[in-house]
Parts: structure tokens; C-alpha cells; sequence
């Protein structure tokens, strides 16, 4: 399929619109780059360090890694699971969990440059603590 760029101008409640035509997986990959782009913009105003730990706790997990994570769940829940789609969804544990264990460096990174608790880093940035891969 070709793609051809083409310019228009649109209100934000008409890129809304357009935006809610995405399928979910679309839409999770066009939200994880409206995220970095806010984090470049935000990060522009920011020293460099803090600037490059705030694009990097906005990244989140990749759409590809997370979509298949919750199809091999719900395969588990539905009792239809091989034993190499349980070794795929161990793998896949460990490296959301890596990629989370990662994101709270970076998040208590930030916190120590700003001389503030990383619950306080959390709060001022809208991250709510989760107990879900």
C-alpha cells in the first residue's frame, strides 16, 4: 500500500475524529508516539538528563510486545495454552517486567535530580502505581 503525504489543516476535535477511526492497536502505537513527542516538547525547557529520562518513562511497552502478552492471557484464562505459548508468555513476563523495573530507575533517577521523593515525582508526573504487567 502506498502512502501519500498530504497537508490539511485540522481542528483538534477533527484529528479526534480521525484518531477514533484507529483500531486498538493503531491507536495504542499513535498514543505511545503522541507521549514522546509531549515528553520532547516538555523536554526542550528541561536539562538535558532530565529531558532524556522523561522520553525514556513516557516510552512505555511497545504495542507488538504488549498485544501479544494479553492474547497468550487470554489463552491461559481460557485454558488453551501449549506448552510453548507458556514459555513465550514467561519470556514476555520477564521482559515487561525488565522494561518496568527499568522505567522506576529512570523514574527515581529524575526524582534525585529534582531533590523530591519519587512518590512526589509520580504525583507531579499523573503516574499512578500499578500492580499489573
Amino acid at each position: 500500500m502506498s502512502i501519500v503525504k498530504v497537508e490539511v489543516q485540522l481542528s483538534s476535535e477533527e484529528l479526534l475524529k480521525a484518531v477514533e477511526q484507529l483500531n486498538l492497536s493503531e491507536l495504542e502505537q499513535f498514543v505511545s508516539q503522541v507521549l514522546v513527542l509531549q515528553a520532547q516538547r516538555k523536554a526542550t525547557r528541561l536539562p538535558q538528563a532530565e529531558a532524556e529520562l522523561l522520553i525514556k518513562i513516557n516510552q512505555g511497552i511497545p504495542s507488538n510486545i504488549q498485544r501479544d502478552y494479553e492474547e497468550l492471557i487470554a489463552k491461559r484464562e481460557d485454558e488453551i495454552f501449549t506448552d510453548d505459548e507458556h514459555q513465550k508468555l514467561l519470556q514476555l513476563t520477564e521482559k515487561i517486567e525488565q522494561m518496568q523495573a527499568q522505567r522506576i530507575e529512570n523514574l527515581a533517577e529524575l526524582a534525585r535530580l529534582r531533590g523530591i521523593s519519587l512518590t512526589a515525582l509520580m504525583e507531579n508526573l499523573g503516574i499512578h502505581a500499578t500492580n499489573n504487567v
